[in-house]
């Protein structure tokens, strides 16, 4: 699959524009996990499907998302790529508002599918443009913060 790296870019992309679902699922390993950034970890194609086409298209809809300058290890089985995503939200509160911003992505294959995958991007730039009251998103923000101090990697970085 790595040799595809950015054929795989395109499918992944393109299934969650279509919300389709039961396509994105199939691109992973049967136990494969999906980490987002704000609703958290999927793992296995139930919970991956059950994401994007409840989740995502719950509270969005209209997506877009490029990706770009692609680098895959085949040694590794690890690809990496930096992408502009968007959507326009359905939530109450938010309804009609279109948010853009931008991340890099880390997908670590195994055999034929996506193993993990997982985000890095600024959520605040997100959530200001949803016009949220400051209050709902510092309770998102100092959440995330939260989940970060569990993470092994984080830990001599906030230990001292």
């Amino acid at each position: 699959m790595g040799d595809n790296f950015e054929n795989l870019l395109e499918r992944f992309t393109g299934t969650v524009e279509a919300g389709d679902g039961t396509a994105l699922a199939d691109l992973f390993a049967p136990n494969g996990i999906y980490h987002d950034t704000f609703y958290g970890a999927f793992q296995g194609h139930v919970a991956i499907k059950a994401m994007l086409e409840d989740r995502f298209w719950g509270d969005a809809e209209a997506f877009l998302w490029d990706m770009f300058d692609p680098v895959f290890d085949a040694g590794q089985n690890l690809g990496y790529a930096r992408w502009v995503f968007s959507y326009t939200s359905t939530m109450e509160g938010s309804a009609g508002k279109r948010v853009a911003f931008n991340g890099f992505s880390q997908f670590t294959l195994e055999g034929r599918g996506i193993r993990l995958y997982r985000e890095v991007f600024s959520a605040g730039i997100a959530l200001v443009q949803l016009a949220m009251d400051p209050a709902r998103t510092d309770k998102i923000l100092r959440r995330m913060v939260e989940k970060h101090k569990t993470d092994p990697e984080w830990g001599r970085h906030i230990s001292k």
